[in-house]
């Protein structure tokens, strides 16, 4: 299909793919050997080295517009205008007598606050996810589709170093003026998707829209939910609940009509992925259209091994929201009822479900907490404490503060509830205690968003102050508060103590952005 594309800096490409069914894109990349056919139907491929975010890669160009909003620092790496376009020119030079794949789609299911983004890839797989990933326009806006941002992605593009000032082979770079980004050397899909929830993070707070990197969901009473975490904390696999519709699993914005998904599909992660805790993602890991990233498959049978992580621990699944029977088909919602924020405390410290005052929840969306385990990571003998602003540092432009602000105004405007939730260990660090069993965390959350805890008795924690339950239907009381789990109580308060620690250490960096009632809410350190 003809299509200029000298707007994103491309000229003499062999082949121009636009806008094509994932089917027919599929047979493409089957061609092309990205990958192979699962049974079932989904489609495995692998992404080499890069098998998770390249956060040290990721590159805003410093201009005029940006020098005085962005959030500079290790989050958001600095670059010139000069260094963007020449290693712009050299990827468009690359590209050249290839072909390419494009989709024109939008980001945000609001239209009065969507982005039509126009994504380039020279892969036929990449595009399918950019497909799965972002919304569709209809035929009527497709005729007169103009992009707003245009991506480039050309992973078999290697930078170098010393040409590109790069750090690596790979490069995430985005220049807000020229409303242009520039992915190479890696193949991991996320990369695409992250960029455009990183501009949108950038744009809305102008608007008094609120980017949040959280799913959200919606209960049989018309009431909505958001439920903030990093990685591996629970945020798909809650928000998957099928008495409640799935609003979005990832990238969320609250404005003045209500909550509304960024995307148009789902990137769980599917490691060691249970039909019995997750049967509606699991289900889609057998189907056509979904994409699976660096999953084991037998290469006679075709049968999927989900609890293999010989390729990565970050194995992914990317299909489009209609694939979640209970799916909200607008990607809207109202006012949040209930705000939730999610944490892996591998401590072991944290209740399984607290509530929080609106100060405390300011607190704890700066802290951004959870925790990595032994074994994720070469060098990680013992849990290690991780904070990452807003439950999303990697993508939020702005300071973190531009966005608790917007938090604490909505919350107090629409009287949302919110809730702290440990779906990590008990009775124990790891390696000590046990995992949150899954059944427990739902109960928990199904009381605090039906409204049972309403008029339930709740004790203040000694230290992080946080109001815990003293019973919850269908949930052991003696798991409730913490401390009751371990043999050892010094040790839980020695621990307790020292995690508190860390909260205070991390949080000094917003103290002189902080309100002393935000202050105020920080653990005990005495």
């Amino acid at each position: 299909m003809s299509l200029d594309l000298s707007h994103a800096g491309l000229s003499r490409i062999a082949a121009i793919h636009r806008n094509l069914d994932p089917t027919v894109l599929l047979e493409h990349a089957l061609r092309r050997q990205e990958g192979r056919f699962a049974k079932g139907g989904a489609f495995v491929t692998r992404t080499g080295k890069y098998t998770g975010r390249s956060p040290h890669d990721k590159f805003t160009v410093k201009d005029a517009q940006t020098e005085d909003t962005i959030w500079w620092g290790s989050e958001n790496r600095a670059t010139s205008t000069d260094a963007f376009n020449r290693l712009h020119a050299r990827v468009a030079g690359y590209l050249q007598g290839r072909e390419v794949f494009v989709q024109d789609c939008y980001a945000g299911a609001d239209p009065t606050h969507r982005l039509a983004v126009r994504v380039i890839n020279e892969r036929a797989w990449h595009n399918v996810f950019a497909r799965n990933m972002f919304i569709q326009p209809t035929s009527g806006e497709l005729e007169s589709f103009s992009p707003d941002y245009t991506i480039v992605h050309a992973p078999g593009f290697k930078a170098d170093p010393a040409i590109d000032q790069t750090n690596s082979e790979a490069g995430i770079f985005v220049d807000y003026t020229q409303k242009l980004v520039v992915i190479c050397g890696s193949e991991y899909a996320g990369e695409i998707k992250k960029s455009i929830f990183t501009a949108l993070n950038f744009l809305l707070p102008e608007h008094g829209v609120l980017g949040m990197h959280c799913s959200s969901n919606i209960g049989e009473a018309g009431d909505t939910a958001l439920f903030f975490g990093l990685s591996g904390t629970g945020k798909t696999t809650l928000s998957a609940d099928p008495t409640r519709q799935l609003i979005g699993d990832d990238e969320h914005g609250w404005g003045d009509d209500g909550v509304f998904n960024f995307e148009g599909g789902c990137y769980a992660k599917v490691i060691r992925l249970s039909p019995e805790a997750e049967p509606q993602i699991y289900a889609t890991t057998q189907r056509f259209g979904t994409l699976l990233e660096n999953v084991v498959m037998d290469p006679t049978t075709r049968e999927l091994d989900l609890d293999d992580a010989t390729y990565a621990q970050n194995t992914r699944a990317s299909y489009d929201i209609s694939q979640i029977a209970n799916a909200v088909p607008s990607g809207r919602g109202g006012h949040p009822s209930n705000v939730v924020m999610l944490t892996c405390d591998a401590f072991g410290v944290l209740p399984p479900l607290s509530r929080m005052s609106p100060e405390q929840a300011m607190y704890h969306f700066l802290s951004g907490y959870t925790a990595k385990v032994a074994g994720t990571e070469r060098g990680v003998t013992e849990p290690s404490a991780v904070f990452s602003a807003c439950f999303g540092a990697p993508f939020m432009a702005r300071h973190p503060t531009v966005y608790a602000e917007l938090l604490g105004k909505k919350i107090a405007e629409h009287g949302a509830k919110c809730w702290l939730v440990n779906t990590g260990w008990s009775g124990g660090p790891y390696g000590v205690g046990e995992r949150m069993k899954i059944q427990w965390t739902r109960a928990l959350l199904a009381a605090a968003l039906n409204g049972t805890l309403q008029d339930a008795r709740f004790e203040p924690h000694p230290i992080f102050k946080v109001g815990v339950p003293v019973e919850v239907p269908g949930v052991p009381s003696e798991i409730l508060n913490p401390r009751n789990t371990w043999r050892d109580k010094l040790a839980y308060d020695a621990k307790a103590r020292d995690l508190a620690a860390r909260f205070g250490k991390n949080f000094a960096q917003y103290s002189d952005f902080a309100s002393d009632a935000i202050k105020d809410a920080a653990p005990r350190l005495g």
